[in-house]
């Protein structure tokens, strides 16, 4: 047996223990947190949110970090988690908004327009638990959106969840495994929609990413407004447009340069359909 397999063989299933922990303390709400898409060249960055309380069960056979699943055994997982779920959201930030305030910012803008629809069916959040060892969620003593009230809807507003940072929280705790699936999912989503409208990037397979074809339609066709302007994209400064022309940016077939400006999903029980922030 490889050591790959003994992994593979030895890996467990994220619990409940921490949620269980923080709501022995007195939350009423505990919501799991994790983004995607903080990499890529182009496309939104997405956050995802699922919120558990002392009443949540074990949750869905086959959960765990949404990286260690194919494609299908995701979409599976999608409605399992939502109806596991006391609550779920996905929220996210435009190419637009990460150009103007930074990744960082534009990850607490997403994470907060998240809360803001769990909101509105469930109520605040006490503690939300984040992957990794950085807090982005919390504010910083200066927000930029603030500063500059480029947050019409409000999401920056609302009262501020108390914030656990956890390595290796996508795979030890069950509501940031579940979050990483549901925002994995709509993310992979929404550039699939998009690579039909700008079909020379191969987004419905590198989903934004620096894959060879994406950064060979780079070199042919130049950016769209679905890039991040702001990124180092030395690919159209280190060789010529394959065509013989200086790369233009891409129009897009009508599509509006803020299509993906803002996009957030929310559905808790009782909540009926999907509902839709554009």
């Amino acid at each position: 047996m490889t050591a790959r397999s003994t992994r593979r063989g030895t890996r467990r299933s994220p619990t409940l223990r921490q949620e269980r922990g923080l709501l022995g303390e007195g939350a009423l709400l505990v919501g799991g947190m994790d983004e995607v898409g903080r990499g890529a060249l182009a496309g939104p960055v997405s956050v995802g949110l699922v919120v558990v309380d002392a009443a949540t069960p074990t949750a869905p056979r086959g959960l765990t970090d949404s990286k260690l699943l194919s494609p299908s055994a995701r979409e599976v997982l999608v409605e399992p988690v939502r109806r596991w779920a006391v609550a779920w959201a996905v929220g996210h930030a435009g190419p637009a908004e990460i150009d103007a305030h930074g990744i960082v910012a534009a990850l607490r803008l997403a994470g907060r327009r998240a809360l803001a629809q769990v909101r509105r069916s469930v109520g605040d959040v006490d503690v939300v638990l984040l992957d990794g060892s950085h807090d982005w969620l919390s504010r910083p003593h200066a927000d930029l959106f603030e500063a500059a009230g480029e947050d019409p809807g409000g999401a920056l507003d609302a009262p501020e969840p108390g914030v656990r940072t956890l390595v290796k929280a996508d795979l030890q705790c069950s509501s940031v495994a579940a979050a990483s699936v549901l925002a994995k999912v709509e993310r992979d989503g929404l550039l699939a929609r998009l690579a039909a409208q700008y079909p020379h990037f191969a987004w419905e397979q590198n989903k934004g990413y620096a894959a060879p074809a994406h950064l060979d339609g780079l070199r042919r066709r130049g950016p769209t407004p679905q890039h991040r302007r702001s990124w180092n994209l030395r690919v159209l400064e280190d060789e010529p447009a394959h065509d013989g022309a200086a790369a233009a940016p891409v129009a897009g077939d009508g599509v509006s340069a803020d299509v993906v400006t803002l996009e957030t999903a929310v559905r808790a029980p009782g909540a009926g359909a999907d509902a839709r922030v554009g």
